[in-house]
């Protein structure tokens, strides 16, 4: 038996999303910019799958571009929201927990001269929302924070980000990396003022090399990659179309996200509850973290070490998050937890089909090594 658990690094493809790409593979495998029929079905295709994603964001079609991946949605945001406000101003605020997608952005354009402002996090990995006040001034043109850190699960109030640059008097642009919010939690970008949002399929039980970025309407930036000017000139290149077909179909078969989270969150706290009779076990994620991502340490115990152990035993989690291989952990390090905690922590992040009894095995898993290692 496999218990796949490390559904934040990526998701197993939901049958609806697999037929849906099977079908663009072998049937409907038309380019969309064609004018022949073929072009004519793939791109009533691609427009159907963009719907399925804006009718989840409370969104217009108009506002939603198909991305290769998060990351490149994150990079188009960030870079064509610095471009785009660099001559009324240079200050960019983010945290100092975001994904590497973001963090490593931030840094080229430190170099390029913007002042990058990292809000620090207390020890939930939350930030001070005084603190995003006091850090918003005139010159800032971009707000980009996380709506839900990808290692310990901290729901972040992005709601909150539109009062803090209305207070300044600024005219900057607020950026949401939300895919790990993405089909876990209602996201309305538009209710919240939020100008530029990014999604995921692999997130969600849709196939990886499919992402997509949010742009409010009367929102310009400049594209980060040019070419043939498909998805309205914001993501150059032919559009991979399985992999958005396949996207689209992971994201109607969501299930209703408030009921979901509820049974995610008994599940959560079930094996929270069994885990922690285990001596030297620590929750690194707080209570109000998204249910479906628990961080723990076991002391004594090296990450990968346990890591490779309960993958042996047909469990799959991960020492981390799967984008920053061979680090320690900058959002351990930043919300001051031990090193011995940090150097002992494991991810396991739950589905939508994750049960009560898959966590009872994991627990006995992780007890049964506890008492290998340490007898």
């Amino acid at each position: 038996m496999e218990i796949y658990l490390d559904n934040s690094a990526t998701t197993k493809v939901c049958r609806e999303a697999a037929e849906a790409m099977m079908t663009t593979l072998t049937t409907n495998y038309g380019n969309p910019s064609s004018l022949h029929k073929k072009g004519t079905e793939a791109s009533r295709m691609l427009e159907k799958a963009r719907e399925c994603v804006a009718n989840a964001l409370s969104a217009g079609k108009d506002e939603i571009f198909f991305a290769t991946s998060g990351t490149a949605a994150n990079n188009t945001a960030i870079f064509g929201a610095a471009a785009a406000g660099k001559r009324r101003g240079n200050r960019i605020v983010t945290t100092s927990l975001e994904h590497p997608s973001v963090n490593e952005a931030m840094k080229r354009l430190e170099k390029q001269g913007f002042e990058i402002v990292r809000l620090k996090p207390n020890a939930n990995g939350a930030f001070s929302p005084q603190e995003l006040m006091n850090a918003v001034n005139s010159q800032t043109v971009l707000v980009s924070i996380m709506a839900v850190n990808n290692e310990i699960g901290t729901i972040n109030p992005i709601a909150n980000l539109k009062a803090a640059v209305r207070r300044a008097n600024s005219s900057a642009l607020i950026h949401v990396d939300a895919v790990q919010a993405f089909g876990k939690i209602p996201l309305n970008p538009g209710k919240c003022g939020i100008d530029l949002l990014t999604v995921s399929s692999h997130k969600i039980h849709g196939p990886k090399g499919a992402g997509a970025l949010y742009v409010r309407k009367g929102v310009t930036i400049p594209p980060y990659l040019v070419g043939g000017g498909q998805e309205k000139g914001m993501f150059s290149g032919t559009e991979a179309m399985p992999a958005i077909v396949g996207f689209g179909a992971a994201v109607a078969a969501l299930p209703n996200l408030t009921s979901e989270l509820i049974e995610v969150r008994n599940v959560r706290d079930h094996f929270v509850r069994e885990v922690t009779k285990i001596g030297g076990v620590h929750i690194n994620s707080s209570a109000d973290a998204l249910p479906y991502i628990i961080n723990l340490s076991v002391l004594g115990i090296p990450s990968q070490t346990m890591v490779n152990a309960l993958s042996e035993m047909g469990i799959y989690v991960s020492a981390g998050s799967a984008c920053k291989k061979g680090h320690r952990s900058e959002v351990l390090t930043a919300i001051g937890l031990d090193p011995k905690r940090i150097d002992s922590a494991i991810r396991i992040s739950l589905s939508r089909w994750t049960t009560k009894e898959d966590m009872d095995c994991v627990a006995e898993a992780i007890d049964s090594i506890v008492r290998r290692i340490r007898r």
